[in-house]
């Protein structure tokens, strides 16, 4: 990259991020006080929920070198639970997803509720923690998760775990589909193609524009997801969206 190329990218990624801490404090504060109208006849926290969409779709909005691009949104009926699932390429994945602006509770490794404002605020949401290093962690998360659904809300998580080094699909862990089976609910995949090269991995610099698409698949019918053994139906789910992501 050219120095002035370098320097535009570097001026305009430090006002992206700034803007987004500025902000956060202002709009966590109206978290608070949404949730303290709502939650006496809200208590799954759609609407904080709905919020938070709104929330996270102004920090993609600004962005000018992020372009997203959805499609099968109707495949997500409302007021449907799902076990949502999606592939991992950024950490902007999340934010991404957002822009559903879909109910789900989110899986979320422990240590992103440590982060102020934006952990607290996840905290409000009621979305899952997850220690993937202590077993009990695990469970508890699972127990959680089927709790969540069986309750009304979506969850979503990550089978990948954790998010691609190389911009390949990780084998699938079966976290999600024994959530799936254990409360009896269709799953949504969801296939991310193009937040990998959105956030380069050890850089907050961002340097060309990037198109990130996202497209919902039709559901996996709960006939399916209760036919299968975890591994089957996990490997099903990772063919699917692989097959889109070599498609595309």
């Amino acid at each position: 990259m050219k120095p002035l190329q370098f320097l535009l990218s570097l001026l305009i990624s430090l006002f992206v991020w700034v803007f987004c801490i500025l902000i956060a404090i202002p709009l966590f504060l109206t978290g608070i006080i949404i949730l303290g109208l709502t939650l006496p006849f809200d208590r799954r926290r759609r609407v904080l929920h709905q919020y938070s969409c709104f929330w996270a779709s102004i920090y993609t909005w600004i962005n000018p070198f992020w372009a997203i691009h959805i499609t099968g949104r109707e495949n997500i009926r409302p007021d449907t639970p799902y076990m949502i699932i999606s592939n991992h390429q950024s950490l902007v994945d999340i934010l991404v997803l957002y822009r559903l602006f879909k109910h789900f509770k989110w899986v979320a490794k422990a240590e992103l509720f440590k982060i102020p404002v934006f952990g607290w605020h996840m905290a409000l949401n009621r979305y899952i923690r997850l220690d993937r290093m202590d077993r009990r962690s695990q469970f508890k998360m699972l127990k959680t998760a089927i709790r969540t659904v069986e309750q009304g809300s979506s969850v979503l998580i990550f089978p990948e775990g954790t998010r691609t080094a190389d911009g390949t699909l990780r084998r699938f862990k079966e976290g999600a589909f024994v959530i799936a089976q254990k409360a009896k609910v269709p799953i949504v995949p969801i296939v991310i193609n193009g937040s990998f090269a959105s956030l380069p991995k050890s850089s907050f610099i961002m340097r060309h524009r990037v198109h990130i698409h996202v497209t919902v698949l039709p559901e996996i019918p709960v006939e399916q997801v209760t036919a299968q053994d975890t591994k089957a139906l996990a490997e099903q789910a990772q063919d699917l969206i692989q097959q889109h992501l070599q498609e595309a």
